[in-house]
């Protein structure tokens, strides 16, 4: 199985499918429970079920969405972890599922902890991860809601919590900000597999890191191999995408600006040398030339103070393809003169 990347954890969807859901399925007399289901649910049911009709008890579905209420919501990744908490999953919930139903005791099944390994070891890794990335981008997009997890009222907020909650005050998002999903390649520590380490490059938002679609390639020089096969199925119009030089191709410019209807905001380096150019000669000139269009910020620590300026000019297609601004940043740090006793 391929291992996918947490999203945001999934308990209103997956752990108690909202009642409201199973109520309005009773009153419109549907006869399948999951007619209305949750959004996560939805994308699950996609998944393409490897196993032979002849002899199956437990549905796919089924083992999937308790493996993501174990995994994703709980912790638990190991499979006797996703069995035993799964065992405790109520008999309403079960039912709204669709789990196999015991004619003789009258009470809904889980899959044993075998079925949960075998099933979970042939199951198409790359569609699993279709399905919960593009849930992930349902909720990003605010076509599905997100989900929330209840906490206690004494539990301690973590680390990267309270960093959230820090930088919403001393740097609030400015208004009418786009949603942005960076494209990036990373090596997964402690990897292994037969040809080596498994490097993975990833579409994540900004803001909460959530990943929207990832592939497997053999290292960091195949990174652009993927990039379109990356981008190609995701639903990110009227997103920002931001990649990095390595990424800065016509090809990608062109995918970006087209067929997904998104924005891009590339880093020119040497691979683009014409372009390259181009850009210096158009930011180029007296400081005076561009007063309206410079922003100059400051921050002071650790001893230094970083001094930032940023340039914009406008652009058309000449410069690359979809194009039309052009940013020069610069940072100088200044180290303080030390304090006298």
């Amino acid at each position: 199985m391929t291992s996918s990347s947490l999203i945001d954890p999934v308990v209103d969807h997956l752990a108690d499918l909202a009642l409201w859901e199973a109520e309005l399925a009773a009153d419109l007399g549907v006869a399948d429970p999951l007619s209305m289901v949750s959004p996560l649910v939805a994308r699950l049911r996609q998944v393409p079920d490897p196993r032979r009709l002849r002899g199956l008890r437990h549905p796919l579905l089924v083992i999937l969405v308790l493996t993501a209420c174990a995994t994703l919501v709980t912790g638990n990744d190991a499979l006797t972890a996703i069995r035993q908490w799964a065992a405790r999953t109520p008999q309403d919930v079960l039912h709204r599922l669709g789990a196999r139903r015991n004619p003789l005791t009258g009470r809904y099944l889980v899959p044993s902890e075998r079925t949960f390994r075998r099933v979970l070891q042939a199951v198409d890794g790359d569609a699993l991860d279709v399905a919960t990335c593009g849930y992930a981008t349902d909720v990003v997009r605010g076509d599905a809601p997100a989900p929330q997890v209840a906490a206690a009222e004494d539990e301690p907020a973590e680390r990267e919590q309270r960093r959230t909650a820090t930088r919403a005050m001393t740097h609030p998002a400015p208004a009418g900000l786009l949603p942005a999903v960076a494209i990036d390649g990373k090596l997964l520590h402690g990897t292994r597999t037969e040809v080596g380490q498994v490097f993975l490059v990833a579409a994540v938002t900004h803001d909460r890191a959530v990943i929207l679609g990832q592939r497997q390639v053999g290292d960091k020089r195949g990174e652009t191999t993927v990039t379109g096969d990356l981008l190609a199925p995701l639903d990110v119009a009227g997103m920002l995408l931001t990649l990095d030089a390595l990424h800065t191709t016509k090809k990608a410019s062109r995918l970006i600006t087209g067929p997904l209807n998104a924005h891009y905001m590339l880093i020119l380096k040497g691979n683009q040398p014409l372009a390259l150019q181009a850009a210096q000669a158009l930011m180029s000139g007296a400081d005076t030339e561009f007063v309206d269009n410079t922003d100059i910020t400051g921050d002071r620590g650790h001893g230094r103070t970083e001094r930032r300026t940023i340039r914009v000019a406008a652009c058309d297609d000449t410069l690359f393809p979809g194009a039309r601004q052009a940013e020069l940043s610069e940072s100088a740090d200044e180290q303080e003169p030390p304090k006298k006793s």
